[in-house]
């Protein structure tokens, strides 16, 4: 593994952080979460139409700039540091992925285009408090009872008049009022034969309704969305099964969070050391005071701490899905080649035989990557960004208590974003239950 950025990759870091400083400074911040929308249409044109940020992660084939997930990591740990309100998370970690891994090739071709050139926003609505389980962050559920369960609760479909249209309600959408597109997770066939499908809602579509939800963290707009006979289109075929495609991408958004969660630590923790280097006490700066250099430097271990375990945790997602994708295109290749060996001569089919067999080293990535380092990463800098925060508060004195400075706001992150995504012991137990810690322990 070389930690070492690329020359794009710092490009992309500075100029993400110039524009940010320019645009989203604290005033045009709290402007931005006081319209009905949440965030600044005009910044989100500016990081999509203009910089390309929705378009990073996706293929060249639907528009996008065919980089890897590290790429997308690094630029929500620059909107992380200024508490951008954007759709990026909702639009291209949550939801542009899940349209590639179910949607059909229309759909694909009608929607991620789309996204990428950040004219189509979108929002993944799972029903009930449960999207860290479903994105499997905090437990395993292979039958999707926090979607309701072929019960009453959640959101139910039923097959209607040329599609399908969904029922029930969703309480915490991330960018769920303003999105354009909806995925709604829903439950089809009843009790006894319930499953978990994917549907596409407009955001104009008859029998929805949507209005913004008062969060504990502002800078993270969520939506409550009410569906009744709405109509909808089912993400790809009957036969799309979307728990495992879900609970696969959770270490991926597990990786992006961690990475925003610690640039905005880092940039709680500078804003402090800034401050105490210039407000005196006694007649000295109070940064020079030991108890206070004691207290920054454990902050600052745990943010570095912090944001090594998200770039590893962002390599390894990205090394997994090329790996992945390697070995699709790798087997199909063989596929083809061996029934077109067939059809032709024995001799050529013996070859390719031999070919198909050879040991799978050439398309396996040197160092085996970690399926559950998003989960733990994620921990580690939810918890770094409360510790910063918390600091930064108390050692900015009185004003670090009032609604004017900017200190809550950042507690306000990692407070939202462990009842969203957490709690940090439940990423941590499920983490340690995954990998048999204890069983091995104990033996």
């Amino acid at each position: 593994m070389d930690a070492r950025f690329t020359d794009e990759q710092d490009e992309i870091r500075r100029t993400l952080r110039e524009l940010l400083a320019k645009r989203c400074g604290p005033e045009e911040l709290r402007a931005a979460v006081d319209t009905p929308a949440g965030h600044d249409p005009a910044l989100w044109a500016l990081l999509a139409g203009q910089l390309g940020l929705p378009a990073l992660a996706l293929p060249e084939t639907y528009g996008g700039a065919g980089c890897t997930l590290t790429e997308l990591a690094l630029a929500c740990e620059e909107t992380g540091r200024s508490l951008a309100p954007t759709p990026l998370l909702a639009t291209a970690v949550l939801t542009a992925p899940l349209l590639l891994a179910l949607g059909t090739g229309a759909q694909r071709a009608a929607l991620v285009p789309r996204i990428a050139s950040g004219e189509l926003t979108a929002a993944l609505a799972i029903p009930g408090p449960a999207l860290a389980t479903a994105l499997g962050l905090t437990g395993h559920d292979r039958h999707g009872q926090w979607a309701g369960g072929g019960r009453a609760g959640g959101v139910q479909a039923r097959r209607a008049e040329g599609g399908w249209q969904l029922f029930g309600q969703v309480d915490q959408v991330l960018d769920g009022h303003s999105a354009e597109l909806l995925v709604v997770a829903a439950h089809t066939g009843g009790f006894a034969r319930s499953r978990v499908l994917l549907f596409l809602v407009r955001g104009d579509a008859t029998g929805l309704t949507r209005v913004r939800q008062t969060a504990l963290d502002p800078t993270r707009p969520q939506g409550r969305i009410q569906l009744r006979d709405a109509p909808a289109e089912l993400l790809g075929g009957e036969d799309s099964d979307a728990l495992p495609a879900l609970a696969g991408r959770g270490d991926a958004v597990a990786a992006c969070l961690a990475a925003e969660a610690v640039g905005a630590a880092a940039r709680v923790l500078e804003r402090t050391v800034e401050y105490v280097g210039q407000r005196e006490q006694f007649g000295r700066p109070v940064g020079s005071f030991q108890a206070v250099k004691h207290r920054l430097a454990d902050a600052y271990v745990q943010v570095q701490a912090a944001r090594s375990a998200a770039y590893y945790a962002a390599w390894a997602a990205a090394t997994e899905a090329t790996a992945t994708t390697s070995a699709a295109a790798t087997e199909a290749t063989a596929t083809t080649s061996a029934a077109a060996t067939e059809a032709t001569a024995t001799t050529s089919a013996a070859a390719t035989e031999a070919t198909a067999t050879a040991p799978p080293s050439a398309t396996t990535p040197a160092t085996a990557p970690d399926d559950r380092a998003g989960a733990l990463a994620l921990a580690q800098a939810l918890e770094a960004l409360r510790r910063a925060a918390a600091e930064g508060i108390q050692l900015h004195g009185g004003i670090g208590f009032t609604w004017e400075h900017e200190a809550h706001l950042y507690f306000k992150r990692a407070a939202g974003d462990d009842l969203l995504f957490g709690p940090v012991h439940r990423l941590r137990a499920h983490a340690a239950d995954a990998a048999h810690v204890f069983e091995e322990a104990g033996t």
